[in-house]
C-alpha cells in the first residue's frame, strides 16, 4: 500500500474534541475497507482561513466544517454549491485535484434522510410544517423542506425578527409559503400540520426545556427534534406518548456525514442500527 493510497480527510472547529463525527467515519472507514482517516482539527478562528488553504499541502482529501468556521468557510472556498450558498454555510468541503477548494452543504440532505428513515410514509408535501427556531439549523431545515414542496412553513422563533429575515430572505424560493407567528403561539398554530421539528437549543442537556402543548397536533403529524443529547427529549417522549411518530437528532448528525464521505472516500456509506449504537457508546 502507497501513500497515495492513503485518504485522509477531518472536522475543523473551535473547540473541536465533542464532534462525534471521527467516531462515524470511523466507524465506515473500516466497514468499507477503506485506507484512510477521519481526524479531528482544532482551529481557531484568525488561522480557519491559511489552515483551510493549506489542506492540499497537508495531504487532505476534505474536510467538514462546525461551529465557528461555516460561514467563514462559505466566503474562503473557490466555488460554493448553490444550495450551500442560498443556506449561508458551507459545511464540507472537497479538494479538487489541482488544490482547489468545492465547499457544499449536506445539512438539509441529512435532515430529509432522517426523516424519511425515522418516519415510516413520510411525505414533505403532505402538509404545513412547524419549526421551531430561526438559526444555522432551520436555514437548512427551511431550504430542504421548500426544496421538497412543503406547501407551508409556520416559523417560530424566541426573537420574531430573526424568524421575519430568515422567511423574508427565502421567500420566493419552491411553491410553498413561510408564515412567521409569534412564540407565544407556539402550541396553537400545531393545527392540521404534518410535521413538527424543533431546532432550537431548549431541551438539550444543559438547557431550559422546551415548553410547548401538543393537543393541537394531529395524530398523523410526525415530530422531530434535531437535538441528539438527550436523544429523546422532553418532546419526543410526550410525542411518543400521544402516538405520534417521533425522529430522533441523530439521524441528521449520521446522514449528513454520507455526501462527504462519498466526496472523499469514493463511497456512499450507509446509516445502519450498528452505526447508531457504535456512535452512542461514546455519548455520556
Amino acid at each position: 500500500m502507497t501513500k497515495a493510497d492513503f485518504i485522509q480527510a477531518g472536522v475543523m472547529g473551535w473547540p473541536v474534541g465533542h464532534s462525534l463525527s471521527p467516531r462515524v467515519h470511523g466507524f465506515w472507514l473500516k466497514e468499507l475497507a477503506i485506507n484512510g482517516d477521519y481526524i479531528r482539527l482544532p482551529v481557531e478562528p484568525e488561522h480557519f482561513v491559511n489552515t483551510l488553504r493549506s489542506l492540499k499541502d497537508d495531504g487532505f482529501a476534505g474536510c467538514n466544517v462546525t461551529v465557528p468556521h461555516k460561514e467563514a468557510a462559505l466566503k474562503n472556498v473557490d466555488e460554493v454549491h448553490p444550495l450551500a450558498a442560498r443556506i449561508g454555510a458551507v459545511n464540507t468541503i472537497k479538494v479538487r485535484e489541482d488544490g482547489s477548494l468545492y465547499g457544499f452543504n449536506t445539512d438539509g440532505f441529512g435532515f430529509l434522510e432522517n426523516l424519511y428513515a425515522g418516519a415510516n410514509g413520510f411525505d414533505p408535501k403532505s402538509g404545513p410544517a412547524v419549526i421551531l427556531g430561526a438559526g444555522g439549523a432551520a436555514r437548512a431545515v427551511v431550504v430542504s423542506l421548500l426544496d421538497a414542496g412543503t406547501p407551508e412553513i409556520r416559523l417560530l422563533n424566541r426573537t420574531r425578527a430573526r424568524a421575519e429575515d430568515l422567511a423574508r430572505e427565502f421567500a420566493g424560493f419552491g411553491a410553498g409559503k413561510i408564515i412567521v407567528e409569534d412564540w407565544g403561539r407556539r402550541s396553537d398554530c400545531l393545527q392540521d400540520a404534518a410535521l413538527l421539528t424543533n431546532t432550537t437549543t431548549l431541551g438539550m442537556q444543559g438547557q431550559r426545556p422546551l415548553e410547548i402543548a401538543l393537543k393541537a397536533l394531529p395524530q398523523a403529524a410526525v415530530v422531530n427534534d434535531i437535538v441528539y443529547a438527550p436523544l429523546q427529549t422532553d418532546l419526543l417522549a410526550r410525542a411518543k406518548s400521544q402516538g405520534h411518530q417521533v425522529v430522533d437528532g441523530l439521524g441528521m448528525l449520521l446522514h449528513q456525514a454520507r455526501p462527504g464521505f462519498e466526496a472523499w472516500f469514493g463511497q456512499m456509506p450507509a446509516v445502519s442500527e450498528a452505526l447508531r449504537a457504535y456512535v452512542l457508546a461514546e455519548q455520556p
